[in-house]
């Protein structure tokens, strides 16, 4: 089911780019109508970031076994990016940017919009553990660092 969200995650990445793409100034600038985070953007933002990512719904959440469809799956990490640099990995959920619960792609762009101001950030993710281990999914934080040359 994941995977086949997974191949969802991406699709929904690439019109959300062909969207930002056709849809001129506004969406340019990333914002709906009334200056509001919209989907788009924050999906260009996890782009940005170094993640393809998409919401956490029934099927997401009935698969990882989570108590409520919350948080912002990440179906692709892009190679040599933050995200990877932090150890963000595919199939996590992110549930914190910072110090900011994300429950949503609203608000994960707006975490992540921020955090990338700034040098260092924090991401807390719920993730599967590493095949064999007998504990199964736990919470991880990412330590994201500046990228340098």
């Amino acid at each position: 089911m994941f995977t086949r969200a997974l191949s969802l995650g991406r699709a929904l990445c690439v019109c959300g780019a062909l969207l930002i793409a056709a849809e001129g100034t506004q969406a340019e600038a990333g914002t709906g109508a009334n200056g509001e985070m919209t989907v788009e953007e924050a999906v260009q933002l996890g782009e940005e970031f170094g993640i393809a990512v998409g919401e956490v719904d029934e099927e997401v959440q009935k698969e990882l076994k989570l108590q409520r469809p919350e948080g912002v799956a990440v179906f692709e990490v892009i190679g040599n990016s933050r995200a990877d640099y932090a150890g963000i990995k595919v199939r996590s959920v992110i549930k914190e940017i910072d110090k900011k619960e994300v429950r949503n792609l609203i608000d994960f762009g707006k975490a992540v919009k921020a955090a990338m101001k700034e040098c260092n950030f924090t991401v807390g993710t719920y993730e599967p553990a590493d095949p064999g281990d007998p504990v199964g999914w736990g919470v991880n934080f990412h330590f994201v660092g500046c990228k340098r040359d």
